[in-house]
């Protein structure tokens, strides 16, 4: 019988967390005491327990309310030494689960108005960054998002902001939120100009809405990435779309569940998606609200979708090659990959 390994223990890319869904529940609930926050009662109960709070964002309503979660842990961000220890627990997180590069997804206006402006609470964002990547050895880098809630021209600013700061750390531009709301099209100046510095392409698509969804960020956007992107399996011809084109799907399992977008573990397309050639890479999104990290992604493609340790270690694969990290590290992690496979 094949031994199992551990997936903690497998070097991988993680492309998809959303900076304030990285914190730790106790870390949430101890800034709540420090600034004398009123968490909702569905949060703070979820946060004590341990147990992930009942969400289900397949209508309006449903995702108002998780929205309405999000920004009441949003707002126990206050100081930069708040900033600095989200950023440096979601490193610790990630190297725990044997991620050697972490993409984290911000937007830096939610910050703004605490931190001093716009382009300071970036800045602190980046500084937090680069800190916490030379003192845990792990690689990091911000991908700065907008809010497709927010007007195209909000957009436009972040777009050049994040142009601004790629000598700093920012490697990607995104677009998050309900994309039920606005239309992809909206935001193409804006990535246009983020494209044209050479920043990644990675909105959001193929989550809360169907396959157009993931061809509106192909077509409109032009995606490089694609943030979850697992509808795309409805659709044969744009999967086969998204493997000729190597654009990768920021899958996130346990997420897609929370959020009632498939209602068990064993439905979220992985096998379908992965046999397609479409290029995957799993991530957490947001764990403080969905209870589980990126090594446990991995789990959920093991027991409930039958991957081998040789899938696995693909998927890990994949995850790297599709990342922002130069190309000394994709070999270092690549051959670690190996390594993992072979011991």
């Amino acid at each position: 019988m094949e031994r199992v390994r551990d997936v903690s223990e497998l070097p991988k890319a993680h492309l998809h967390l959303h900076f304030t869904g990285s914190m730790r529940p106790s870390t949430v609930l101890e800034l709540a005491d420090k600034y004398g926050v009123r968490l909702p009662d569905a949060l703070s109960e979820a946060l004590t327990s341990g147990e992930p709070p009942s969400l289900r964002a397949t209508d309006e309503r449903g995702w108002f309310r998780f929205q309405r979660l999000y920004d009441a842990a949003r707002s126990c961000l206050r100081e930069p030494e708040d900033i600095q220890r989200l950023v440096r627990e979601a490193a610790e997180e990630d190297v725990r689960d044997g991620s050697g590069w972490l993409e984290i997804q911000v937007d830096p206006t939610s910050y703004a108005p605490r931190l001093g402006g716009l382009i300071p609470a970036l800045e602190v964002i980046l500084d937090a960054v680069e800190t916490t990547s030379r003192e845990t050895g792990l690689g990091m880098r911000v991908l700065v998002a907008a809010n497709r809630m927010k007007h195209p021209l909000d957009a436009r600013t972040l777009a050049r902001l994040a142009v601004r700061y790629a000598d700093r750390g920012v490697v990607g531009f995104g677009l998050s939120n309900d994309e039920r709301r606005g239309m992809a099209r909206d935001f193409d100046r804006a990535f246009g100009i983020a494209r044209e510095a050479g920043l990644l392409s990675a909105p959001h698509g193929g989550e809360l809405a169907g396959p157009s969804s993931v061809r509106d960020c192909l077509d409109d956007l032009g995606a490089n990435r694609v943030g979850h992107g697992v509808r795309a399996a409805e659709d044969p011809r744009l999967m086969k779309r998204l493997a000729d084109r190597q654009v990768t799907c920021e899958v996130c399992p346990a997420s897609n569940v929370a959020l009632g977008v498939y209602e068990k573990p064993e439905d979220v397309p992985l096998r379908t998606l992965f046999e397609a050639g479409v290029p995957l890479a799993l991530g957490a999104d947001d764990p403080l609200l969905f209870g589980s990290r990126l090594a446990a992604q991995y789990e959920i493609a093991r027991v409930h979708h039958g991957f081998t340790d040789a899938e696995l270690a693909e998927l890990a694969r994949q995850s790297v090659r599709g990342s922002a990290a130069p190309e000394g590290v994709k070999a270092e992690l690549l051959a670690g990959v190996d390594r993992w496979l072979v011991s």
